[in-house]
């Protein structure tokens, strides 16, 4: 049986909207069954940098380990979804299935490369900053813990100059929005690793704007919802889905938030 984590973290997000993260993952853990669903507490804090040149990382430290210690809790054999907040949430979820999987890949649906370090990221927030700490050690618990060639980076479409250097560097696999195409794409990537296991994590707003409404930076020309779905049960059929995160859903309101769930659990049962 599938779990969830629902982890309403705010705090990793450089938007202007960052607080509509709470309001989308409980909107989200709404729709969840309740026996099958665990919340994690997040300060209301904001936090502090503590010189290391990430906002808001004292913060996220904390949620950070205790996501680490409710995943640590879970059967081995249970995948987890882990439903945020920002997308610094998969971080110590990775980290967790990495502890558990040798060989375990990590597929990144996202519209942003995410590939920022503290040095090179304009804005200091973690957000910018998730998928590099996958690969990278970072000052924040659970990164690094699975190397570069095992990540493959799905539907985005604005990187900065910075982020398009670690692609280039580090040799980081890229899909294209109409890579997808071919709905047997992201399995193919995978499987080229030798990967036993992936972990999948979805930004939202790697769907196209016209698809959902509610994420709190949209790049348009992203994928439809039939391509993000038949992508990830291709991949599924290919190699087990060890665990997942969705993150960025920011609805204005809740009116809002309900137009754009039955989008979201369309993905939720992809993932599940």
């Amino acid at each position: 049986m599938t779990r969830f984590l629902v982890v309403p973290q705010w705090q990793g997000s450089p938007s202007a909207r960052a607080m509509h993260l709470v309001d989308g993952a409980e909107a989200i853990a709404g729709d969840l069954p309740r026996a099958a669903t665990t919340r994690v507490d997040v300060p209301a804090s904001a936090g502090e940098s503590l010189g290391t040149g990430i906002r808001r990382v004292s913060a996220l430290t904390r949620v950070a380990d205790e996501i680490t210690a409710a995943l640590s809790a879970t059967d081995a054999d249970e995948p987890v979804i882990v439903v945020g907040g920002d997308c610094g949430i998969a971080v110590p979820a990775i980290a967790a299935t990495a502890a558990r999987h040798d060989e375990l890949a990590v597929v990144w649906f996202d519209a942003h490369g995410d590939l920022n370090s503290p040095e090179s990221s304009p804005s200091g927030a973690f957000a910018g900053m998730a998928l590099r700490a996958v690969f990278d050690p970072l000052p924040l618990p659970g990164s690094g813990t699975v190397p570069a060639s095992r990540v493959i980076l799905v539907g985005a479409r604005e990187l900065d100059d910075a982020e398009r250097e670690v692609v280039a560097d580090r040799g980081l696999r890229l899909l294209a929005v109409d890579d997808l195409d071919d709905a047997d794409a992201v399995a193919g990537a995978v499987s080229t690793t030798g990967a036993t296991a992936v972990h999948v994590h979805v930004d939202l707003d790697v769907l196209d704007p016209a698809v959902i409404s509610g994420v709190a930076l949209p790049v348009p020309f992203g994928l439809s919802l039939d391509g993000l779905v038949a992508a990830i049960r291709a991949l599924r059929a290919r190699v087990p889905i060890a665990s997942a995160s969705i993150s960025g859903f920011a609805p204005a309101s809740a009116v809002a938030a309900v137009d754009d769930l039955g989008t979201i659990l369309r993905v939720v049962g992809a993932l599940a």
